[in-house]
């Protein structure tokens, strides 16, 4: 894995993937998760998510990277769900996106969706990330999650900022 800079502020582009535009992915898994995507699964995430050519590399950790990672590029002690670094803002755009698996699993059993679509929506919202996008601020964060939800329709998935229908309720 390459290392750089974790996801900075830079002018993102609205214009949908020009034609031609080159998308090179490669998938790392350093995790024994059994629930993490297939290559081509994020392939297709990526693609539907990026507007210009790029190099990306996505790597799933464990607990321990992860953990490590945060803290060496963002100064907190936690494994967190996903770490964009953009190494050139291109073009191409270069970059890494790093999931961290029992994070990625646990939030979906605690927020009681599946854990393909939060994995779909987390590769989405670090393609976002190279390309610009952040949500710090707002009107910036109200647009990076529409933008999010459109393109997870596109590709099946539910509104990842709803909560699905029965989450919270217990029968009895």
């Amino acid at each position: 894995m390459k290392t750089g800079k974790p996801a900075t502020r830079a002018r993102p582009s609205n214009r949908k993937r020009r034609a031609g535009a080159r998308i090179e992915l490669a998938v790392q898994y350093a995790t024994r998760s059994r629930t993490v995507p297939t290559a081509e699964d994020f392939r297709k995430w990526v693609r539907a998510a990026m507007r210009t050519s790029a190099c990306i590399t996505i790597r799933v950790v464990g607990l321990e990277e992860g953990r490590a990672l945060n803290r060496e590029y963002r100064g907190r002690d936690y494994a967190t769900n996903v770490l964009t670094f953009v190494l050139d803002d291109g073009p191409p755009r270069i970059g890494d996106v790093v999931l961290c698996a029992p994070v990625v699993s646990r939030e979906a059993r605690e927020q009681g969706k599946d854990v393909t679509a939060h994995y779909a929506h987390l590769t989405v919202h670090g393609a976002l990330h190279l390309q610009g996008y952040e949500h710090e601020r707002e009107p910036a964060a109200t647009g990076m999650e529409k933008l999010e939800t459109r393109i997870l329709k596109r590709l099946g998935f539910p509104d990842p900022y709803e909560p699905p229908p029965d989450h919270g309720r217990h029968t009895q």
